[in-house]
């Protein structure tokens, strides 16, 4: 999928959330990235193949949301 050079994380790697953002809605919060994962604002995904990550913020941002 992601034609960049040096190529972005693909979508199964832990570092998918590296890869280059291709499209993003602020509004609705969510960022589609080149290996095809769609992120989201709270730091939830939804990968290529449907699977779902749930949202992964560090304790203390999350904490302090509260």
């Amino acid at each position: 999928m992601c034609q960049h050079q040096t190529p972005c994380p693909t979508a199964e790697a832990s570092d998918r959330e590296a890869a280059k953002t291709v499209a993003r809605d602020d509004i609705l919060g969510w960022a589609l990235l080149c290996n095809g994962v769609l992120l989201f604002d709270d730091t939830g995904e939804l990968l290529p193949e449907g699977r779902i990550i749930s949202p992964h913020r560090p304790a203390a941002l999350a904490g302090a949301a509260a």
